[in-house]
């Protein structure tokens, strides 16, 4: 049982932490899941979170949204307050960390929004409604589980959406994997995926997308962000300012691999 009259509360494996009007929760110290201020419990505060909303600008209008990993309920919150239109469903694996939905100000399950005690893989692979946006933040008090991480999961993920569709996943930048978690989501998604780094620099979030030309142009993606952010404060810009100069270095490297090719088949 919470201990609500200290600052600091532990619930299983979760500690809860309140202080100067913020509310966090780690699953081990000094590593923050959720961060949320008591006076805008909506309002997105981890930089990670505010790029994975990155996926508007791939996908602006989704009907479905899948989250795997729930922490504090921060993508949760918002994505219910700021797109109402949109059916949103929340798989977290710990009834402890679902337990802290209130704390959290997390909204009660309805027509449009539920939150389901379950193990994201096999929700993924099991569950046979389509989704137009899949969110990718499960995380275990050790780091990401293998299973959130595998080239079965992340078929399963490209199999799930809808046309169109974006999966995002939001990687540690200091788990010595993520490089062959990056190249496992290229290879399920063709080769349509970039990796933008969060401002603080301990996140690398990365987008994939069936079936489109991906990424939209510069013009596409100016034209969207300034539809977008008359709506979105989460620094939407910097986001596709990111998107731009990995696409940019991806068909850079593209173009320096195959020129070498050439010059190599030249030279013999």
């Amino acid at each position: 049982m919470l201990d609500r009259d200290s600052p600091t509360a532990r619930s299983g494996n979760s500690l809860i932490h309140e202080d100067d009007g913020e509310l966090t929760l780690h699953f081990n110290l000094p590593t923050i899941q959720s961060r949320m201020l008591k006076a805008e419990p909506e309002r997105l505060v981890l930089d990670y979170t505010r790029t994975m909303m990155g996926f508007l600008l791939l996908q602006p209008k989704p009907q479905r949204i899948v989250m795997v990993g729930l922490g504090g309920g921060s993508l949760a919150k918002y994505c219910w307050r700021k797109l109402p239109d949109c059916d949103f469903i929340a798989i977290e694996l710990s009834a402890e960390v679902i337990a802290l939905r209130d704390k959290f100000k997390i909204p009660p399950d309805g027509p449009r929004f539920r939150i389901l005690c379950g193990d994201g893989a096999d929700y993924m692979r099991d569950d046979n409604a389509p989704a137009d946006v899949l969110l990718i933040d499960g995380f275990e008090p050790d780091g990401q589980p293998a299973r959130l991480c595998s080239t079965a999961f992340y078929d399963d993920c490209f199999d799930k959406l809808n046309v169109g569709g974006v999966l995002v996943v939001n990687l540690c930048a200091d788990d010595t994997g993520y490089g062959s978690y990056i190249g496992r989501i290229g290879d399920s998604f063709a080769g349509k995926c970039l990796v933008v780094d969060a401002e603080d620099g301990d996140n690398k979030i990365v987008f994939a997308q069936k079936g489109n030309t991906f990424p939209p142009g510069l013009n596409e993606l100016a034209e969207r962000l300034r539809i977008l952010e008359a709506v979105h404060a989460v620094d939407l810009d910097k986001t596709a300012q990111g998107m731009l100069q990995q696409a940019k270095k991806t068909s850079l490297g593209a173009e320096g691999r195959q020129e070498e090719k050439m010059t190599g088949s030249v030279a013999i």
